[in-house]
């Protein structure tokens, strides 16, 4: 892909994002209320898709995808000084694929798991700091395990930006010949609207060394999304916690080495499912 036409590419994708955030900014903030103001809390779920590619690296676009997870994070400490909070969460994700990459391809549905554990620290105004350990593996055996060291800074701002630099410990996401160095820069500001929550998420993916491979070496760019999400609370959360549905549209372009992948530079990915948060 010629630079032009990348630059074209990350034009339309960028209207797309902005034409969504002038819509959200517009609306009044909401934030749901919390069911649970004790030391333990779990959230997890079930999305449904179309296709799945991680940090824009083509996985499965066939048939049917679930994606089912859960997280239980546990408060460690609060206070009033510069730190804030410390908290620890360990969970699993994973991705159900009836299609190539499962039942149609290795012939077993199961096509990842991972393994998440993160320690968090919230300082004032909004700022928080993780660290996450994560192992994906392949109980159908369509990948070679991977096992990263992420850290990640973020904002509690209305546009909630964010930096994530993740490092491959033990293999390649990419299926290459050196570990990488991943660098993601995003946002994603949440608001209320007519008793919906509305995100809007805009990131980019980026090596900052071997992490998108291909015949012409390292490349830079991986990915550009924008994405809206739609989600409804189904529950007050008194008693079984709060329940949601969400669904949501996300617009991907792809980098050269993920285009010759997929075969396209661009993708659209739709996703619906369920939540709980308690």
């Amino acid at each position: 892909m010629r630079r032009s036409k990348w630059l074209r590419q990350v034009g339309r994708v960028m209207c797309v994002a902005i034409t969504m955030l002038v819509t959200v900014v517009s609306a009044s903030a909401q934030s749901p209320p919390d069911p649970n103001t004790g030391a333990l809390t779990l959230t997890g779920g079930m999305d449904f898709t179309n296709a799945y590619f991680f940090r824009g690296i083509p996985q499965d676009d066939t048939e049917v995808i679930m994606q089912p997870h859960v997280d239980v994070g546990i408060g460690l400490s609060s206070g009033d000084g510069a730190l804030k909070s410390v908290g620890v969460n360990v969970g699993t994700w994973n991705s159900l694929h009836t299609g190539s990459a499962g039942l149609d391809g290795p012939g077993k549905l199961w096509y990842e798991s991972r393994f998440i554990a993160t320690l968090g620290l919230g300082f004032g105004g909004g700022v928080s700091f993780g660290t996450t350990y994560t192992a994906y593996t392949s109980p159908n055996n369509a990948f070679n395990s991977v096992q990263e060291i992420a850290f990640k800074v973020s904002a509690g701002t209305l546009v909630r930006p964010y930096a994530l630099l993740a490092v491959e410990l033990k293999g390649q996401a990419d299926g290459g010949a050196a570990k990488g160095k991943y660098l993601e820069l995003g946002v994603g500001p949440r608001l209320g609207v007519s008793g919906f929550t509305v995100t809007v998420p805009v990131k980019v993916g980026l090596s900052l060394g071997d992490y998108y491979e291909g015949s012409l070496g390292d490349e830079r760019f991986g990915f550009l999304s924008a994405a809206g999400v739609l989600t409804k609370g189904i529950s007050d959360g008194s008693r079984f916690g709060s329940w949601n549905i969400h669904g949501g549209v996300e617009f991907l372009m792809l980098g050269d080495r993920n285009e010759a992948i997929l075969g396209n530079s661009s993708k659209v990915i739709g996703s619906i499912g369920i939540g709980l948060s308690y």
